[in-house]
């Protein structure tokens, strides 16, 4: 149903404009007025093969689009927030969930068996029951759908997300920590436990609710640590790692916040596994590992958040300390489009039969 749905579709271009070439598939959004929901927003309007045929943003219901992100108005002419209605699953073919932590599980199960694909950019379907309860907390709204889910990283599950039929996008953070770490622990380069990764975020990261870490007065000229010991996307982590390597992998993440508002730099430190191993091993170790990765580049000088801004790229480098038996692993996305919208994009052209690059920048904006 998949690749049918890549040819299926259509009628009206983003915003509601005359479509020009092959026809598109139909979407629709669930919480457009957020960050998450305005970059998916941003994204699609150059996607050749989508089209949002609605976004609901129930605050915000009534109000054009362009009157909250102006940015967007040439794009979408006239599209409104609606409330949500679970009957209009039945227009589209897809359903993205762009809303907080905890809200999708409630609405996924009144649309997920009338529409094709449903993409859930919240945590919400992203681990089994036992592991969501544990960095979670409390009871899962909808334990029987998680197991109709997959997680949404394309470079450890381009086959799963081939056939697909619905997604759960990766955390930002994780997605970070995940693909650093990745090419290390599958080859078992460095020991599955005492990994530590510092990652540095953007305020953006914190949505655009109004919260007082997020204010200007607060932010600005100051780093803070969050979320220690138990962060919610260690589970993440740690599950996709341990099923890349021989065994369990066990790490601390300690994220902080960072004056900026796009972008995550994920630096990693790891024992050894073995005398030798040299900055130049891990380097090709790694490249090897990503070689089909289209988004994924390892850089020889370290990775800089700017460099990513805007686009779905990973930037990647190594160093192995030999005086102290360490690897350092260095990571930097966009929270916003390798973290968040984009590789859902991602995810779903893998679903849908398209090339995975198709409509996603691989272009940083600098300065």
């Amino acid at each position: 149903m998949a690749n049918e749905m890549a040819g299926k579709a259509g009628g009206t271009a983003s915003g509601g404009s005359p479509a020009s070439g092959p026809p598109r598939v139909r979407t629709g959004i669930v919480g457009g007025s957020g960050y998450a929901g305005a970059e998916l927003l941003r994204l699609l309007a150059g996607h050749p093969g989508l089209e949002v045929a609605w976004v609901t943003g129930d605050t915000n219901a009534g109000r054009e689009v362009a009157e909250l992100y102006p940015s967007l108005g040439r794009a979408y002419p006239g599209l409104r927030f609606e409330p949500f209605e679970p009957v209009r699953a039945g227009d589209v073919d897809v359903v993205w969930f762009a809303l907080p932590h905890g809200e999708s599980q409630r609405l996924v199960p009144k649309v997920v068996d009338h529409v094709a694909h449903v993409v859930d950019l919240a945590a919400d379907f992203r681990l089994p029951l036992d592991d969501y309860t544990q960095w979670y907390g409390g009871e899962h709204a909808a334990p029987a759908l998680l197991g109709r889910f997959t997680f949404g990283l394309p470079e450890l599950h381009r086959a799963e997300l081939e056939t697909a039929a619905h997604i759960a996008a990766p955390g930002c953070n994780a997605t970070a920590g995940i693909l650093t770490l990745a090419p290390l622990v599958a080859a078992g380069l460095v020991e599955p436990t005492g990994i530590v990764v510092n990652g540095m975020s953007g305020v953006s990261g914190r949505g655009r609710g109004l919260t007082a870490p997020s204010l200007f007065s607060e932010a600005d000229e100051n780093v803070n640590a969050y979320g220690l010991v138990d962060h919610r996307h260690t589970g993440e982590m740690e599950r996709e790692l341990s099923a890349l390597g021989s065994g369990p992998v066990q790490l601390l993440f300690n994220p902080h916040l960072v004056p900026m508002t796009r972008g995550i730099l994920a630096t990693c430190t790891a024992r050894t596994a073995s005398a030798g191993l040299t900055t130049e091993a891990v380097l090709e170790a790694a490249r090897d590992f990503y070689a089909d990765a289209p988004f994924v580049a390892v850089l020889d000088d370290p990775p800089r958040t700017k460099a990513v801004m805007g686009s779905n790229e990973v930037h990647l480098t190594y160093r192995v300390d030999e005086r102290t038996g360490t690897t350092i692993a260095i990571g930097a996305i966009d929270n916003l489009v390798k973290g968040t919208a984009g590789q859902a994009i991602q995810a779903l052209n893998l679903a849908l039969g398209l090339p995975e690059v198709t409509g996603l920048p691989t272009i940083g904006l600098m300065p």
